[in-house]
């Protein structure tokens, strides 16, 4: 519930609160763009950390044995990253809640409240990083032998442990992303992911080959890399006191609604980003049951690395959507609510056209950069996954804005459901026609992807359009 005060806003603006507020279009522009840099930057980093972990570059660095990299190390790091996207998804998801909240309360020009909101998600954050840290630490050893791992339980213990001990700095950092991002200053946030992103590129090969620290020093180049993003963030936002949104803790007290507010789209939104990493363990599952294979997992992760790249403005864009969605429904401006969908929508769809096309004709290239070493049958199955999968890029628009306005609009649970029913209960169900009634194989597989996400995004789309039909239909005087 968004109480509205008596206190005006108009001299504690900043710019950002101005560009939410201000002509949609723009907003989403302003918002979406370094948020695509930013994304940009930390996908090329992935990449490249694992090149690192493998071993790559190492003669650059020392001439001597490093023991933990290499096959081993990355098998390490497998082990290791589910827990991490569990680390990045629930902190994204709780961020996302309280974006949300604080961008309602600025439409409504509550900044009392906005300021309130602020301060009960960073000390929520806080705690339930703490409980993070202390279990994934304590059992480290006992998680990571329960799923397999055995001559690699040495490294991924000790990686592991060196990125749980660092769970505050991941919570902390996605949290204040977040409340920048929901204030409209989307250029800061990009500032510091960029800044993480190339930090930790550099210090990686230092604490790996120099201190021969080898895949363990890769986790403290995480770790260090994000505390230090942190101190800047924690000079932006309680030091230099020049965002939107002001933390009193002196002051504070704990309050049922607020809570209430942020864990009604924080939750459903980190049980979302969770769900997306079920339903690759789920493809994968799909894939031996279509005869594919270990070369067909191999395909799939191979070639969902490209998916994510060529799907990373619609990430961007789903940023901006929830801040932008937020403000224009707090102020109840429903008009401005619709021309920013709209407007996010067509821009995704033209993007991922151009995207799609362009993929379709590298698919070959991009193929021999990842195929080196492998036989023909991987290269030309790959090659097929990268043609049959950009049918369902710029489709993916229609889905990833729509859960995107519902989080914005404080619908978290309906976001949760657009989602869950394109990554896994559409996924299922074609999969199972595609392999039980057609018998298609490892192909049939890739287009029950192209199906899927289609059909998922259809529904979230027609669904998020009716909601805002409704929306404008109860107040059809709206600005």
């Amino acid at each position: 519930m968004i109480n509205k005060t008596s206190s005006n806003t108009k001299n504690n603006t900043t710019k950002g609160v101005e560009t939410l507020l201000g002509e949609p279009k723009k907003a989403i522009r302003k918002l979406a763009l370094p948020m695509m840099i930013a994304l940009s930057a930390t996908t090329i980093y992935n990449l490249v950390d694992a090149l690192w972990v493998s071993g790559f570059g190492q003669n650059i660095f020392t001439s001597a044995e490093i023991a933990d990299v290499g096959t081993g190390a990355l098998n390490a790091v497998g082990f290791v990253l589910p827990f991490y996207m569990m680390l990045i998804s629930v902190s994204t998801g709780l961020g996302i809640g309280a974006g949300s909240a604080i961008s309602r309360r600025i439409g409504a020009d509550d900044k009392k409240g906005a300021d309130n909101v602020a301060i009960h998600s960073i000390i929520i954050t806080l705690i339930i990083a703490v409980a993070f840290t202390t279990i994934l630490f304590a059992f480290a050893d006992k998680i990571f032998i329960s799923i397999g791992a055995k001559e690699t339980i040495r490294m991924s213990t000790s990686y592991g442990r060196v990125i749980f001990s660092g769970a505050f700095f991941i919570f902390f950092a996605n949290m204040a992303l977040a409340i920048l991002r929901a204030e409209g200053d989307a250029n800061r946030a990009m500032y510091a992911m960029l800044f993480g992103a190339i930090l930790n590129l550099v210090l990686d090969p230092i604490f790996i080959y120099t201190f021969k620290l080898g895949v363990t020093g890769a986790a403290y180049a995480t770790v260090l890399s994000m505390a230090i993003t942190c101190l800047i963030l924690i000079y932006w936002l309680f030091l230099r006191k020049n965002t939107y949104v002001n933390f009193k803790f002196k002051a504070f007290r704990f309050k049922k609604d607020i809570v209430k507010d942020i864990f009604r789209v924080g939750l459903p939104a980190s049980v979302q980003q969770l769900s997306m990493s079920i339903s690759m363990i789920i493809l994968i599952i799909i894939i031996g049951l279509a005869g594919g294979g270990e070369d067909g997992v191999g395909v799939y992760n191979t070639g969902w690395r490209i998916v994510m790249i060529a799907v990373l403005p619609l990430l961007g864009m789903a940023t901006a959507v929830v801040s932008v969605t937020g403000a224009t429904f707090g102020a109840k401006s429903y008009n401005k609510l619709n021309t920013a969908f709209m407007y996010a929508v067509k821009v995704g769809f033209i993007i991922e056209i151009f995207l799609a096309i362009i993929i379709f004709i590298l698919a070959p290239y991009i193929t021999m950069v990842f195929t080196t070493k492998a036989d023909i049958n991987f290269i030309e199955n790959l090659e097929m996954f990268l043609k049959i999968t950009v049918f369902f890029y710029p489709f993916a628009a229609f889905g990833i804005v729509s859960s995107s306005m519902f989080q914005g609009v404080g619908k978290g649970t309906y976001s949760l459901i657009a989602t869950l029913l394109r990554t896994m209960v559409f996924l299922v169900t074609f999969a199972f026609i595609s392999i039980y009634i057609f018998n298609a194989g490892l192909m049939g597989v890739w287009w029950t992807l192209v199906f899927a996400n289609l059909a998922g995004s259809i529904f979230s789309f027609t669904w998020a359009k009716f909601y805002i039909k409704n929306l404008l239909s109860k107040n059809k005087f709206s600005s």
